[in-house]
């Protein structure tokens, strides 16, 4: 039996002249169907380098990604990025940003009433169909992230790659956002790999956290399983002890053993 995801032995080198660093060394993860897994770690230590990698826009120095046991090492619609810019585009209204994936997946396989049926379907997940006539000037950052989010559902990846979506957002707002990611990995089923350096962030939507030393040459330090019963409510688990000790665990590896070392 394969692995549904698999980083295998990646290792990143970014050049510039006669200049080299290494990014990543030895990155070695197996991720199951329908898991949901954070990766943490302080600023600068590769997290999103990785993250690239896996979605296929930067290439791996050494070794490689495997979905379904298949290579890949391009960007492809099995597997959708959500970023913590949303980057939509801002001549396009909410629904046509959502439809403009859509077109181009399911071109062939659906007819154009369900095409715009399935927009509207996913626009209805998060929340946004009372704005699909508005430019994303028009909307706030958190609908902004919701219709990013809608749009990369829509395509229907096998892996969603969430790098740190919440993190420009105010804190009532990610909170909501974070429900909402909740609910809809309870309902769907997605295999989803997220870029965070909130602790918290991680604990409660996760089920394992990787956590990552600090580059150069970062690593896997420690994986944490996260055995807390889904679904989640953050108000009770402010109070449960899986809970904290898992959000101490992860605290304990970043301010501890991994701490900034100061430039002397």
């Amino acid at each position: 039996m394969h692995p549904y995801l698999k980083l295998d032995h990646i290792d990143k080198v970014f050049t510039r002249g006669s200049a080299s660093t290494e990014v990543l060394k030895d990155i070695n993860l197996t991720i199951d169907k329908g898991e949901y897994v954070s990766i943490i770690g302080h600023s600068g230590c590769g997290k999103s380098t990785l993250l690239n990698i896996v979605a296929g826009l930067t290439t791996a120095t050494m070794g490689g990604v495997l979905l379904e046991n298949r290579e890949v090492n391009s960007p492809g619609p099995d597997r959708a990025v959500v970023f913590q810019n949303h980057s939509l585009l801002p001549w396009l209204t909410v629904y046509e940003n959502v439809r403009l994936g859509v077109d181009k997946v399911f071109a062939s396989s659906k007819s154009r009433s369900e095409r715009d049926a399935w927009t509207m379907h996913n626009l209805n997940l998060v929340q946004m169909a009372h704005a699909k006539d508005k430019r994303p000037s028009e909307i706030s950052g958190g609908m902004k992230q919701r219709v990013g989010i809608a749009r990369a559902l829509a395509m229907e990846p096998k892996v969603l790659l969430l790098d740190e979506p919440f993190g420009a957002l105010d804190a009532l707002t990610r909170a909501h956002l974070q429900d909402s990611v909740m609910a809809l990995h309870q309902k769907l089923g997605n295999t989803i790999l997220m870029i965070t350096h909130d602790v918290d962030e991680a604990v409660l939507l996760s089920d394992r956290i990787v956590m990552m030393t600090n580059g150069p040459s970062a690593r896997i330090g420690e994986v944490l399983d996260v055995p807390l019963a889904r679904p989640r409510k953050r108000l009770e688990l402010a109070t449960n002890a899986g809970y904290l000790k898992c959000r101490q665990r992860v605290l304990e590896f970043l301010y501890e053993r991994h701490r900034f070392v100061e430039a002397a």
